[in-house]
């Protein structure tokens, strides 16, 4: 099992059913294949779609449906296709239950930061700022480091997408859930230690006495 399998496999937990989730794109897509489709979640895109479903095996795909960030997608029973605005008024007005998203850094304020590099070309801040803001739930979904470089800091160095604090990180190596006091590590990845976590961490981790191996959907 690769580092996102098993980041998308222990996010899929946390989406119970009746929920509407919004995915981001890359690794966070990958979670809708590890949701039962029998636990009546609906996933929503940005770019109009209530009801996504896993990929399309290869030849199925329909150009004219796609995730937010060009990806094919299926749709499930009863899915809706709505326009921008509309998808907006969901995410602005607090209707979502969850959104998850891809980091570049988090910090032990909880504050992500995922949609510039600077000196980069980007597109725009996307719905990233948006769906921080307005989802009941952000988890941060994204690879414990970059190129040997820890992604979890004392303080954010790059753009911050909102001043929210997130409410749980799940990499590959931890599952880490942003408080008051501090990053409070509660979860640790098939057959990894704290201290390898610890290593591998910028900030500063609470660490309990007994922290038990993450299950996986």
């Amino acid at each position: 099992m690769d580092a996102k399998e098993i980041i998308a496999r222990r996010v899929a937990i946390e989406i119970k059913a009746g929920m509407l989730v919004n995915l981001g794109i890359g690794l966070p897509s990958m979670v809708a294949n590890f949701v039962p489709a029998d636990r009546g979640v609906f996933f929503q895109a940005e770019n109009g779609v209530i009801g996504l479903g896993a990929r399309p095996p290869e030849g199925m795909q329909d150009p004219h449906l796609t995730d937010a960030g060009g990806g094919f997608v299926t749709a499930v029973p009863g899915a809706a296709s709505i326009d921008s605005a509309m998808s907006f008024g969901l995410i602005r007005g607090g209707h979502l239950d969850m959104t998850v998203l891809g980091g570049l850094q988090v910090d032990e304020l909880g504050h992500l930061a995922n949609w510039k590099v600077p000196g980069k070309m980007v597109p725009g801040m996307g719905g990233a700022m948006d769906l921080v803001t307005g989802a009941a739930q952000v988890i941060v979904a994204m690879q414990h480091t970059a190129r040997g470089e820890a992604k979890i800091v004392p303080r954010c160095t790059l753009p911050l997408t909102a001043q929210r604090r997130v409410n749980l990180i799940v990499t590959d190596l931890a599952l880490i859930v942003p408080t008051d006091d501090g990053l409070v590590l509660r979860e640790r990845a098939p057959g990894v230690t704290v201290d390898e976590i610890r290593a591998a961490t910028g900030a500063t981790l609470i660490v309990s006495h007994d922290i038990p191996e993450m299950q996986l959907a």
